[in-house]
């Protein structure tokens, strides 16, 4: 990966695309459904994080949004709600929302309570 990637934002509707951000929720699917494992990511700092309150008065706006989905995954190490990721792999909308199936990741940081 590298370290200039883009922000969640920019990223196109469709095609290969690489970015950054923070997970706001994780989907984890009953034991009888077929695995897999869902993160939505987006470009807002996670509540409890420096300047949060800051940024959610400056702007009521919705934040951009993509959805991760790891196929045949019950759960995805470290991948878990305010953790601060990079990412790449295809973007494609489905219902609506970006999502990008079983994408590369790296960590960038973690909540500070599990530092």
């Amino acid at each position: 990966m590298t370290p200039h990637s883009a922000t969640v934002a920019g990223l196109p509707s469709r095609g290969r695309a690489r970015a950054r951000g923070f997970i706001s929720r994780i989907t984890i699917l009953p034991r009888g459904a077929a695995p897999q494992f869902a993160a939505v990511v987006s470009d807002d700092t996670p509540p409890g994080a420096a300047g949060f309150e800051r940024r959610v008065h400056a702007s009521r706006r919705r934040s951009a949004q993509v959805r991760l989905v790891w196929i045949g995954q019950r759960r995805v190490p470290g991948i878990e709600a305010g953790t601060q990721i990079a990412f790449e792999g295809m973007v494609s909308p489905v219902d609506g929302m970006p999502t990008i199936y079983n994408p590369r990741y790296e960590i960038i940081g973690r909540p500070e309570a599990q530092q």
